[in-house]
């Protein structure tokens, strides 16, 4: 009878074992195998966003099923899925064991943002976004929304100097606002006591010195001779003259592709046309580098009036302090457009 009773034991402990070896092996295929997703897709937490929020968008993308699983598992865990903030990018090979440890430790992964030669805020979102998860259109809609400008002192024109041309190790995962808040903690950086004063003393505001320097570094790429083209500009500024900057009509045209500035384009009616409005135009005409803002506060002083740009096509410029001579200049300089054919 006793030896019924072992072999009993026996054969419900291994059914048992046998039930929970498959029940393991099945949770475990169920966590570790591939979500049928086809498509990538980003979820926001913020600080509003409830657990139930986030399983509602996987379940929209990857099935009830595959969310239903997600949940459980967090709440086996007892972590909670909305607890860090940030953009998280979901890829369709991911696995339920792989968005648990996405949600629960948090995305710590960064890139490197890199954005220079930037011109509109949507060409500075797309930039900014390639290599993080928000997407450009999040970004995009913030740097357009006046409230979000003015929480950061700047308004829908005026915010893209807050973006400071360089290269920034950013958290992959990170949000609008920790972005924002990053870029507003290195402008203010910039900004400092130094170059407040020199912004001063020129008789600009920080945000003139940017367009300033916007204009100054659209009209040259030589590094050496920004400084000169900035106090040439000072000068018609001092002067209460039109500064008659070709860039500015370019931007005005939204034709960032033209080579050569025809009469007709100086007719068009835009206040950033500099050959009809006396001063500097409302905007920047692009993001300037910190190194031409620096040759704006550093400006070499002189009595230049006028530049144009060298007939050898070296990208320096020829500079006249009178009419005549800058007219000679801009003569040799327009022989050698049209012996090339350049329109």
């Amino acid at each position: 009878m006793k030896k019924k009773y072992i072999v009993i034991s026996v054969i419900i402990l291994s059914s048992l074992l046998l039930i929970i070896g498959g029940a393991t092996l099945f949770l475990y295929k169920k966590i570790t195998t591939p979500s049928n997703c086809n498509d990538e897709y980003c979820i926001n937490i913020g600080n509003r966003t409830t657990p139930e929020d986030v399983i509602n968008v996987i379940a929209l993308n990857c099935g009830e099923d595959f969310a239903w699983w997600v949940n459980k598992v967090f709440d086996i865990r007892n972590r909670r899925i909305n607890r860090y903030e940030g953009f998280y990018k979901i890829t369709p090979r991911m696995s339920v064991w792989d968005i648990y440890n996405l949600f629960a430790l948090g995305d710590s992964s960064t890139s490197i943002i890199t954005f220079n030669n930037i011109r509109t805020k949507r060409e500075l979102a797309n930039t900014i976004c390639k290599n993080i998860n928000m997407p450009a259109d999040t970004l995009y809609k913030a740097l357009c929304d006046t409230a979000t400008c003015s929480k950061y002192g700047f308004d829908t024109v005026s915010i893209s100097t807050m973006f400071l041309p360089d290269s920034y190790e950013i958290f992959k995962s990170t949000s609008k606002d920790k972005l924002l808040n990053r870029m507003a903690k290195e402008y203010k950086q910039f900004w400092n006591k130094k170059r407040l004063d020199k912004a001063e003393n020129i008789g600009l505001t920080p945000y003139e010195v940017v367009i300033l320097a916007s204009i100054v570094e659209e009209e040259t790429k030589k590094v050496d001779e920004m400084a000169i083209v900035a106090g040439l500009y000072i000068n018609r500024l001092k002067r209460g003259m039109l500064l008659q900057s070709d860039p500015t009509v370019k931007f005005a045209t939204g034709d960032f592709t033209l080579k050569r500035i025809l009469n007709k384009h100086l007719e068009i009616e835009s206040p950033y046309n500099t050959y009809k409005y006396v001063g500097l135009p409302p905007g920047p005409i692009r993001i300037p580098s910190k190194i031409a803002i620096d040759k704006v506060l550093n400006y070499e002083k002189s009595n230049y009036l006028y530049m144009c740009a060298k007939e050898d096509f070296s990208g320096y410029h020829n500079f006249a302090t009178t009419l005549s001579q800058h007219n000679r200049n801009a003569a040799k300089y327009r022989r050698e457009l049209n012996r090339l054919k350049i329109k």
